[in-house]
């Protein structure tokens, strides 16, 4: 009979398996990556056009979008407690099937994603900035110039480590979901105030004439943009404490205070404006504000709030891909040693030595695909 030690057995029994990377995050920072991951700024903008294709009962797709997203997690719940490594979707597939070349393919598309993500977050931010501050908007090599020092902050964060990163995550977080509080608040005060018409809330009505199962399912559709992104977590596995029991109740009640704050933001945004008035709005949840609260000087608070939430959703989404990217054996982990080698070389000044990155923080758990 094999004797086990103790750690391997405690091992065995929270997924604390070797690693080099740090375990920073316990399950309140885990919450708050979850919830600020799914956050963003779609949410803004899709309220209206959602309650464009299925009418008053916008909160139908919103929670029919809910319910999927959920049934979604639970497999990666399954995967993530039965495999607690950073390697994600690509150890996933590889555990599947076995082969090599759709392990890579997996790989590079989370890679490719990520910074497809980053990188429009990074044009966002930029604009949202200008607009802000006041500044000319029309001039494309003014927000190229604050969309690439942006880049260059987030890569900074990256590269110092990821208890930095969560730190940064719960700021950004915290500026994000306050625009949504801001309209339930608004709401409960309509509410209160008497400026609310919740008979609205229950009229189903399809612009184009659809059937009704139709017409909740592309309202879905987008809804179900705004519910995505508590997969890129997973990514992080070895730098949560006690993943394996962690996770679980993490992500469940991350989920839930999402789908929560997307229902109410739903019901009163229908129960405020005329449905014909919020689907025609470039801004819906401004106009909520408005109609309800006129004194919030929400216009303004906007763009800030904008800023951001795609500054959140670029950290997350670079610190995501390079953990996926740099956690496989496709993607040779030396080369992201070579390349922080590299820029450390570059940057640091004639006749310091050369630094590498702590191998707690820039190397990630190896896995071998073979």
């Amino acid at each position: 009979m094999a004797i086990h030690s103790d750690d391997q057995v405690a091992a065995t029994q929270t997924g604390e398996v070797s690693t080099e990377l740090k375990r920073v995050m316990g399950p309140k920072l885990l919450l708050l990556f979850i919830v600020g991951d799914i956050l963003g700024t779609g949410v803004y903008a899709l309220t209206g056009d959602v309650a464009e294709k299925v009418g008053g009962a916008a909160w139908a797709p919103f929670l029919v979008a809910f319910l999927i997203a959920m049934v979604t997690a639970f497999s990666y719940l399954e995967l993530v407690t039965k495999y607690p490594q950073a390697a994600g979707a690509a150890l996933y597939t590889h555990r599947a099937f076995g082969i090599h070349f759709l392990t890579f393919m997996v790989a590079f598309a989370v890679m490719c994603s990520g910074i497809t993500s980053a990188s429009t977050a990074s044009r966002a931010f930029a604009s949202n900035l200008a607009k802000g501050f006041g500044l000319d908007t029309t001039n494309k090599t003014l927000v190229m110039l604050i969309a690439l020092g942006f880049m260059a902050l987030v890569m900074a964060v990256n590269f110092r480590g990821v208890g930095e990163s969560v730190k940064a995550n719960i700021v950004l977080t915290a500026v994000e979901l306050s625009g949504l509080l801001l309209v339930i608040l608004v709401g409960f005060y309509a509410l209160f105030a008497g400026k609310t018409d919740f008979s609205r809330t229950m009229v189903f009505e399809s612009g184009d004439d659809k059937s009704a199962f139709l017409a909740v399912t592309a309202a879905t559709a987008l809804a179900f943009f705004a519910m995505v992104g508590f997969e890129d977590s997973v990514n992080m596995a070895e730098e949560t404490k006690d993943p394996v029991r962690t996770f679980p109740r993490m992500m469940i009640l991350g989920i839930s205070i999402t789908g929560v704050i997307y229902l109410l933001v739903a019901l009163f945004s229908v129960a405020i404006v005329p449905v014909g008035d919020l689907g025609a709005s470039d801004t819906p949840l401004v106009t909520v504000v408005e109609t309800a609260a006129p004194g919030v000087p929400i216009k303004t608070l906007l763009p800030f709030i904008s800023m951001f939430a795609v500054a959140n959703s670029a950290l997350i989404n670079s610190t995501c891909s390079w953990r996926a990217g740099c956690s496989t054996g496709w993607l040779d982990k030396m080369s992201c040693r070579r390349f922080w080698d590299g820029f450390t070389r570059a940057a640091r000044p004639r006749g310091l030595p050369s630094s590498s990155p702590p191998r707690s923080r820039s190397r990630s758990s190896s896995w071998s695909p073979t």
